[in-house]
């Protein structure tokens, strides 16, 4: 997938250190607008590194800038899993998916990033089975998922460490059934 200067592919394990990376630099500007700074203090640590189920999950995306391979840099990531975000051992149910660890380089912003990296997970998802996206936005990130279709069903406080816990709204998107 080719837009705006950037392609889409799968993440893999040896993408950690580049999406770390891409995480502390979107991180501390974006979420500034909507959290305390002593909240961000203690939790953007915890959010900041690259989760490894994630880029082995195969539904874990880049977007990658399409100047050619040596000089390609990651200026959004994103995907979407059956298992909730959170400890792990919850249940899962195949109907549902969940949006995961969404980020956009600010140089980046408004260039359609990190629509194209959710627009790739929804039609994988309803691809899938999963009926029904589940996504826990960030205060800041709320108009961007309900520019797709998300819709706010409730807040909820995801605990990210001992006596660190980070606000979110828990958003949904009900999926079409697939023809077939």
């Amino acid at each position: 997938m080719s837009d705006a200067g950037f392609t889409i592919r799968l993440a893999g394990l040896e993408d950690a250190e580049a999406v770390s990376g891409l995480l502390r630099a979107s991180y501390p500007p974006l979420m500034a607008a909507g959290y305390p700074a002593d909240v961000l203090e203690r939790a953007l640590p915890a959010m900041m590194k690259a989760n490894p189920l994630l880029l082995r999950s195969g539904t874990y995306h880049l977007a990658v800038t399409a100047d050619g391979a040596a000089d390609s840099a990651i200026v959004g990531c994103g995907g979407w899993t059956r298992e909730p975000p959170g400890p792990p051992c919850q249940p899962v149910d195949p109907k549902v998916g969940h949006i995961r660890h969404f980020a956009t380089h600010p140089g980046y912003l408004r260039r359609g990033v990190g629509s194209a990296l959710l627009g790739r997970c929804i039609e994988e998802a309803g691809v899938a089975g999963v009926r029904r996206l589940e996504c826990l936005s960030s205060l800041v990130a709320e108009r961007f998922y309900a520019s797709a279709g998300f819709h706010p069903v409730g807040r909820r406080s995801v605990i990210l460490a001992p006596g660190v816990q980070f606000d979110s709204i828990v958003m949904a998107l009900d999926l079409p059934p697939t023809a077939g």
